[in-house]
């Protein structure tokens, strides 16, 4: 995962400001990776910041402006965002628990581009998010 620090702020344009800071280092730490705005928002607020939810979303659209972070849209309709990786990965996303698992496959790489070239596609990116029931006993049992 990448790491970005005060002068990398400063490359993307951006003031060095303690809220800037502590959501940075916060989708860095993050165990899963990806985080709502309000689940930034209330890490924040048990961390003891004073910063509110509109600064979050704030910080958060000039950090994908910036390229600093990407924003995920998946089916719940809630956006979650991720720091910016330099290796390229999809997603599995649980229709029950929410539950998000990146993965990279390097067959399916491949096809995908073979697909768009036959199409007479040249890709600039892609995103592929497959949905279903996790493994997790707890998830599984509730929805029997």
């Amino acid at each position: 995962m990448a790491s970005f620090t005060n002068q990398d702020l400063r490359k993307a344009g951006l003031k060095v400001t303690l809220p800037r800071i502590k959501i940075l280092e916060l989708l860095e730490q993050a165990e899963l990776h990806h985080m709502s705005a309000e689940e930034v928002y209330k890490a924040l607020i048990d961390q003891g910041e004073d910063v509110g939810l509109a600064t979050v979303y704030r910080v958060l659209t000039q950090f994908e402006q910036a390229g600093i972070v990407e924003r995920h849209n998946f089916e719940n309709n809630l956006s979650v965002f991720e720091i910016t990786q330099e290796e390229h990965h999809d997603h599995l996303v649980c229709d029950n628990c929410g539950k998000i698992v990146e993965f990279h496959n390097d067959t399916i790489e491949e096809e995908q581009i073979k697909v768009a070239e036959e199409h007479g596609f040249k890709l600039s990116g892609h995103s592929l998010v497959l949905y279903g029931i996790c493994d997790d006993q707890e998830c599984k049992d509730s929805i029997k």
